[in-house]
């Protein structure tokens, strides 16, 4: 079990609402006194009402996740897309500029947009995500990210794997185990396009492009159809990366192969009207759910230190954790030895 004792106070504990409402008065933006937390780990996220506006949300970001570089290319990422009328979030441009700094922390502020999560059931629906899907690569497609790294075998299976070793957050009893299993899983990965080659570039005919990152049913807000602007709203590119379009794909199915099977064809059927398709891609999905366990397991670990950890995610770092991971990864072994996916 990680050690749930912080030598030194978290940053996030100087975050208080008076802090909040000090950064936003700072660029202009008077609080009413309405403050409501939204859900987010990795950064801290709040919902503020304020004097005579629409009510704004700021996201103040993990203080040394990334730099201000990253963060910025998250930005303009965003005003791009949003300029090319895909309905993403973005950061509003205040002053002439999106980033600010308050107390330590760097922030942004952008509008407040309500809705649900889609319902990934109906073909329309999955249909119309993959629609803006196509947009949001076709701009991903035009320039790279230059700060940015890449979702990659590296950076999101052997650097995670390195890094929960060699802090020995595995225990010992099953750290063996879990070690033969996250090698025999990474063995297979790197036989994929996931691998890199000199200077950590992807060494493949596929070709990579700017994604969202993390597109999950949560970072898409659905509002009704009958009204102006409705469908669905992408949020959330704080996980934005260089990598294959199927990223932003394999994340929005769920349930047994024939209804994953579904679900992609809906998605393809609306991606294909905007933007071609790489087949190939697909049987990069098994490889990519791989390394998203693998990197889940190591972020906790590397935020243990943050106080919301232990609270939200009691279940983390038991002999029993590390043992249904081992299953898991046994049982992603088989997947990527089966045939990929088709639609």
């Amino acid at each position: 079990m990680p050690d749930t004792a912080p030598a030194t106070p978290h940053p996030y504990q100087s975050l208080t609402p008076d802090a909040v409402l000090d950064a936003l008065s700072g660029i202009g933006l008077y609080g009413d006194g309405r403050l409501v937390p939204l859900s987010s780990y990795e950064n801290r996220v709040y919902q503020v009402g304020i004097e005579d506006e629409k009510p704004v949300v700021v996201k103040f970001y993990r203080p040394g996740r990334w730099s201000d570089a990253q963060i910025q290319e998250e930005h303009d990422f965003a005003l791009e897309l949003a300029a090319a009328e895909v309905p993403m979030v973005a950061p509003r441009v205040i002053d002439g500029r999106t980033l600010h700094h308050h107390a330590g922390f760097a922030f942004s502020v952008s509008p407040s947009r309500g809705g649900r999560a889609p319902e990934l059931d109906d073909f329309e629906v999955l249909e119309w995500i993959g629609r803006f899907l196509a947009r949001i690569h076709t701009v991903g497609a035009k320039r790279p990210f230059v700060h940015r790294p890449a979702l990659d075998l590296k950076n999101f299976g052997i650097d995670s794997r390195d890094w929960l070793l060699g802090h020995e957050m595995v225990p010992l009893d099953v750290q063996k185990d879990w070690e033969r299993a996250c090698n025999d899983a990474l063995d297979l990965i790197a036989g994929t396009a996931l691998s890199t080659g000199a200077g950590g570039r992807f060494d493949s005919e596929l070709r990579s492009l700017r994604l969202h990152g993390d597109c999950h049913p949560g970072n898409i807000l659905w509002t009704p159809t009958d009204r102006e602007g409705g469908g669905p709203h992408f949020v959330d590119l704080d996980d934005a990366r260089t990598g294959f379009a199927v990223q932003d794909l394999w994340m929005l199915l769920s349930g047994d192969r024939a209804q994953r099977t579904g679900q992609l064809s809906g998605l393809l059927d609306g991606y294909e009207q905007f933007r071609d398709f790489d087949r190939r891609e697909l049987a990069l999905i098994e490889p990519l759910r791989t390394l998203r366990l693998l990197h889940y397991s190591a972020w906790l670990a590397r935020r243990w230190q943050d106080p919301i950890f232990p609270i939200t995610f009691p279940w983390f770092g038991s002999s029993d954790y590390w043992k249904g991971q081992i299953q898991m990864l046994q049982d992603q072994c088989e997947a990527m030895a089966d045939e990929p996916l088709y639609a």
